[in-house]
């Protein structure tokens, strides 16, 4: 069983009006799944998502692939 405990960060790319997401990449290599929360509710829901989707979503967004507003 591991004991392991998310280490929640925000993207440097966050400007600080509060609209934004953390997510706790340590534990993909053990868990397999990267949560996700709001930052304004910390103690709210988390998302688990799978590790390969996460990273196929930064992967998306680092290549334009949502669009620009």
């Amino acid at each position: 069983m591991t004991t392991e405990t998310p280490h929640w960060f925000t993207s440097s790319y966050s400007g600080n009006g509060g609209q934004c997401v953390e997510v706790a990449t340590n534990l993909a290599p053990t868990r397999g799944t990267v949560p996700v929360r709001d930052s304004k509710q910390p103690a709210g829901p988390v998302l688990h998502l799978p590790a390969p989707a996460f990273t196929a979503f930064v992967a998306c967004v680092r290549d334009g692939g949502f669009g620009a507003r």
